[in-house]
């Protein structure tokens, strides 16, 4: 049996997502950005395909798709609110990790499975994050989803998506505890 670590066990029942908005800087240094990149690597993958990578989106380049957004929303008809919403997330971050979902051919490996990777990188940048003592947030958005605007501005090929906006920083607010699923109603159990 492996060494128990009860308090990685404790970190993972008690982990709650910083509000994006309610960070700041200071932010990683590349170095410690490294690590977390590396910490989120380290995911189910099955056919050691790597079907995600990582774009790292700094200060300026997060103003440069604060203003694309307004430019793209406004192109689509998108709700004034909306837009805003979309701007302020890349405008108020110094930093975030954009999570692309990059599927590979293969006959062994269902797309889905490969999906499901990214997701768990995703998440495990997040967490790496916070057990790092930084504020961390996963995010979408409108644009995450409009092809136009992100094989424009983050380069993604025709096969990838975004899984998510991984956005790391100072807290400067702890949230309160949220309310939790009903872990016991959401789970069978089955024995035969």
């Amino acid at each position: 049996m492996p060494e128990k670590r009860p308090e990685v066990l404790d970190f993972l029942l008690t982990r709650r997502s910083r509000p994006a908005k309610t960070l700041a800087a200071p932010v990683p240094s590349d170095d410690e950005l490294r690590t977390l990149l590396r910490a989120a690597g380290r995911v189910p993958d099955h056919g050691k395909l790597g079907p995600w990578r990582f774009i790292v989106l700094k200060r300026g380049a997060l103003q440069r798709l604060a203003s694309a957004v307004v430019e793209r929303g406004k192109a689509l008809g998108i709700a004034p609110e909306a837009i805003e919403k979309m701007r302020r997330q890349f405008a108020d971050s110094d930093l975030a990790v954009a999570v692309i979902a990059s599927p590979k051919p293969s006959e062994k490996v269902p797309e889905i499975e490969q999906i499901l990777s990214a997701g768990a990188a995703a998440l495990s940048l997040l967490n790496a994050g916070l057990a790092a003592g930084w504020g961390a947030n996963w995010l979408t958005g409108w644009a995450a989803h409009d092809r136009a605007f992100v094989e424009a501005e983050l380069g993604l090929e025709p096969q990838e998506f975004v899984a998510g906006f991984i956005h790391i920083g100072t807290e400067t607010v702890v949230p309160p505890e949220r309310p939790r699923p009903d872990v016991e109603a959401l789970t069978r159990w089955v024995e035969e």
